[in-house]
């Protein structure tokens, strides 16, 4: 049975500055202290999934050819995970994030996306069919342009995997986009879950009622990740799965650890249930280290639990 992950997104830099709070609009803070890393929604999925999973991950994304770009792919090809259908786009400058993270763990980013602008949906084409043929489940966020996403999950369909969409940055296009249709699992937090309803999400029962507004358009089961108050699985019936405590240092990548590790759960034939509380786990882990990819756990740094997750 095939059960590998392929992750379709961006690969950025991440330049982060940590202070004691973010500044507001137009103000100036002193941070204390500045740091690199490797991030992007995309790559910070595919190496959460590739440190849990057994196969190689099959990753999809683009990259510029400039020195940020060799950096990245040099990191990602050190984990488990085929980097070989990573596009160079010679004409463009590697995506950076700008994130900035107070003393609690919150944060803020903006992001300039370079090369994963030119990610297209002809790249998606040219990965050949053994990748998919291989793989289960397929998992792609909204850093990508929305054709090459689509591109992605219509392939995905058609090779029969599940499709997991995480839909950050959230557009307000997805929620009348055809691509809806070759959705499995739907991922949002709660901003994203309320820019694509018409509900002001802040607790378990408005997080169930956007999950709701999102499978009158198409037939997606929905889960609604709350950061620290824990996540909504919405299937036909509705379930809470709680947060994980954790010493929280830096939430950057908290919400990619959670859509990684919920990739590889699902491959490894979990169900949607289990599969969040399996991610929850991941996600808890990940907010007491620093940084994006650095604080993605390998599977033998979780609990013995994690493998144990039931119910």
């Amino acid at each position: 049975m095939a059960s590998s992950v392929i992750v379709l997104g961006s690969i950025n830099t991440d330049l982060v500055v940590r202070g004691n709070r973010l500044p507001r609009p137009g103000e100036t803070v002193l941070g204390d202290e500045f740091f690199q890393a490797a991030g992007g929604k995309g790559a910070n999925q595919a190496v959460a999934a590739a440190r849990l999973a057994t196969d190689p991950v099959t990753f999809i994304g683009a990259i510029g050819d400039d020195e940020l770009g060799r950096q990245a792919l040099s990191g990602l090809a050190r984990e488990n995970m085929t980097t070989d259908y990573i596009k160079v786009a010679s004409s463009q400058a590697s995506g950076v994030a700008l994130i900035m993270v107070d003393a609690v763990g919150e944060n803020c980013i903006s992001v300039a996306p370079g090369a994963n602008h030119c990610f297209l949906p002809e790249d998606v084409e040219r990965v050949p069919d053994e990748a998919f043929a291989k793989a289960s489940v397929f998992l792609a966020c909204l850093e990508s342009p929305l054709p090459t996403v689509a591109a992605g999950l219509r392939r995905a369909k058609a090779f029969g995997l599940t499709t997991i969409l995480n839909p950050g940055p959230a557009s307000a296009e997805l929620v009348a986009h055809e691509m809806l249709a070759d959705v499995d699992v739907i991922t949002p937090n709660s901003a994203e879950a309320s820019a694509l309803s018409d509900v002001v999400v802040a607790d378990r029962a408005s997080a169930t009622a956007a999950a709701r507004q999102l499978q009158q358009r198409s037939a997606l089961k929905v889960i609604v990740t709350l950061g620290s108050a824990g996540a909504m699985v919405i299937e036909d019936d509705s379930h809470f799965v709680p947060a994980v405590a954790a010493d929280s240092i830096d939430t950057t990548a908290a919400g990619d650890a959670f859509n990684g590790a919920l990739a590889v759960a699902l491959a490894e034939g979990r169900s949607l249930k289990q599969a969040a509380r399996m991610a929850a786990i991941v996600a808890g882990a990940s907010v007491s280290r620093r940084g994006a990819q650095p604080s993605l756990p390998a599977r033998h740094e979780l609990p013995g639990s994690w493998q144990a997750v039931s119910g």
